[in-house]
């Protein structure tokens, strides 16, 4: 099916970071055909990523527990800079609950790709609230 010119450029940016390339092709595999991506192997690639790419950046994508940087310090530094972004962190984290930032998600892998669709869908495309 032809692209539509222009449609790339309506397509939210999704900013994803694993330091486990199983992972990384994985999850950017099931969403490339759906949202803008740009993939980083670890935090300091990440943070450099977001802070070259000139457009908007809907949501960062991250594995919290990586080698070198974690995915709450990825998060923080990017946010300081893109206070607006979305955050969504994964892991296999199993030792009670994690403590995040407010406006901060939390996926537990291992997931399945619907599970992380409808929970990036919910996070850049919140339904308008309603009040009963």
């Amino acid at each position: 099916m032809p692209q539509t010119p222009g449609l790339e450029n309506t397509r939210q940016t999704i900013l994803v970071v694993d330091d486990d390339p199983t992972v990384l092709t994985f999850v950017s595999g099931f969403l490339k055909g759906e949202y803008n991506l740009i993939v980083a192997n670890n935090g300091p690639e990440a943070v450099q990523r977001a802070k070259d790419f000139k457009e908007e950046i809907h949501l960062l994508l991250s594995d919290f527990s990586m080698v070198g940087m974690t995915g709450i310090e990825v998060a923080t530094q990017i946010t300081l800079e893109r206070p607006q972004i979305k955050v969504l962190l994964m892991s296999g984290f199993t030792g009670g609950m994690l403590v995040l930032n407010e406006g901060w998600h939390f996926l537990a892998k291992p997931f399945i790709p619907s599970q992380l669709r409808t929970l990036i869908a919910g996070l850049i495309a919140p339904a308008p609230k309603t009040r009963f």
